[in-house]
């Protein structure tokens, strides 16, 4: 068993559980600039627990999380996250109760014979274009969002930033790219969907 300590976090994880890596860094340093004590956060595809122990570490914030791989949904209760073992939304009522939801999903683009055996397939197929699992997101986080709610995605050039980011508007959320970051084999970004101004 491996360990990460990051912002006064300790975190630990497994085989068989995608490894905290450049997005999951990216995808929290960004979320503590719109974190507000107080909140209601969800986060889909918790993986190792990384992003929500970490929040719930640094902030005073009600965090609940998904994940639908059972060895990851383990790992993350081990870190003191709060899981619900489903895919997505799958096992949530759609209650329109959260602030923040935040999501790094699968976003390789992933031919039937490129896919991964067993439960880490999750963690890596986005189907052929990269984006199945961002399109099923999008079509439900609004029946859980509050009406004044904001989401933070993560995205990559492997499935198109400025794709996605014309998909999210398309759902009526105003888009703002908050985070970039450029590796040698592709470029990372967080997407805020919102329907206020973000913070400036």
């Amino acid at each position: 068993m491996a360990k990460i300590e990051y912002k006064y976090t300790r975190v630990q994880f497994v085989d068989n559980v995608y490894e905290p890596a450049e997005d999951t860094f990216l995808l929290t340093d960004s979320a503590f600039n719109y974190i507000k004590d107080g909140m209601n956060i969800l986060e889909i595809g918790t993986g190792t627990g990384f992003v929500s122990a970490v929040l719930k570490n640094n902030f005073e914030v009600n965090i609940v999380s998904t994940e639908i791989n059972p060895d990851a949904a383990q790992c993350a209760r081990s870190n003191d996250v709060e899981v619900i073992r489903t895919n997505m939304f799958d096992g949530l009522k759609p209650i329109q109760c959260f602030d923040l939801i935040l999501f790094n999903p699968p976003y390789l683009p992933t031919s039937d014979d490129e896919k991964v055996p067993g439960w880490m397939n999750y963690a890596y197929d986005g189907g052929v274009d990269g984006c199945d699992a961002i399109r099923n997101f999008l079509d439900n986080v609004c029946n859980y969002l509050k009406p004044d709610g904001s989401i933070m995605l993560l995205v990559s050039s492997f499935s198109g930033i400025d794709y996605i980011k014309k998909v999210m508007e398309s759902y009526g959320f105003e888009v703002y790219p908050i985070s970039r970051e450029r590796y040698f084999f592709e470029e990372l970004a967080v997407l805020y969907g919102t329907r206020e101004l973000p913070l400036s």
